[in-house]
């Protein structure tokens, strides 16, 4: 958290946080070592499991806390994917709901003391940005052929702009994957990072209860943005499949 520096104040690294160690000894980290992201990826697919499975294992007429929570987040992704992608996208509802539980879970999961955010690395929520990338782009072509390209064709745009604008939405299209993945882990780090600079000026006792007050309300609000960037990760991914569905402007 805080440690003596050499000049005789207080050293930060928050970032300490996000670094890969392996579980077991203290060697090389290689493709095959567990690692804290190993454990914590596992751990996040169970409680998503737990509550989706479990939790509803029962489907009591008065529901109990994990199935309130499962139904809640069933109607959510539901109404999400049918108001925006239309009734056409119900029918990727699985993956879309799969990946808005791993990605709240994972965020929630990242705030636990001593736990490791997994969706503050990029070589995760890349890995989850380019699955929906190569996804809708499959499914736009599958379900509409070339037709598909008229998503870079701005019909109703003045035809001597047409090109320009073509060149525009090819590269915001390619552009989808980088915004997708860095918007969540670069979110997922500032604040796990404020919270950690907050929490080393609690060892100065002149402004510990400032430096307390302010890792709870940091804390509190990162539950809220843990939950938001889930429901803005989700909802993108929502428009892409739009897009798959619909392309034409």
């Amino acid at each position: 958290m805080a440690t003596e520096a050499t000049g005789g104040g207080l050293e930060f690294h928050p970032m300490d946080q996000f670094i890969v160690k392996p579980l077991f000894g203290a060697g090389d980290v290689h493709w095959y070592t567990p690692t804290n992201v190993t454990l914590w990826l596992a751990l996040t697919a169970l409680a998503a499991i737990a509550v989706l499975v479990l939790g509803t294992r029962g489907r009591a007429i008065v529901p109990n806390r994990a199935q309130s929570m499962a139904e809640m987040a069933y109607g959510l992704v539901h109404k999400m994917i049918e108001d925006i992608s239309g009734k056409d996208g119900l029918r990727y509802f699985p993956y879309v709901m799969t990946l808005f539980m791993f990605v709240v879970f994972a965020n929630l999961l990242g705030l636990l003391p001593l736990a490791f955010t997994v969706t503050s690395h990029i070589a995760v929520t890349g890995v989850l940005a380019m699955a929906v990338f190569l996804g809708v782009t499959a499914i736009g072509f599958i379900k509409n052929g070339s037709k598909f390209l008229d998503l870079f064709w701005v019909r109703s745009a003045p035809l001597a702009v047409r090109p320009i604008l073509a060149v525009i939405e090819v590269i915001s299209y390619f552009v989808r994957p980088l915004s997708l993945s860095i918007r969540l882990a670069g979110n997922m780090i500032a604040g796990h990072a404020v919270i950690k600079v907050f929490a080393g000026f609690a060892a100065i006792a002149a402004v510990a209860p400032v430096a307390i007050l302010a890792v709870v309300g940091m804390y509190a609000f990162e539950v809220l943005v843990a939950f938001v960037q889930a429901y803005v990760f989700t909802i993108l991914t929502c428009v892409y499949l739009k897009d798959a569905l619909h392309p034409s402007h």
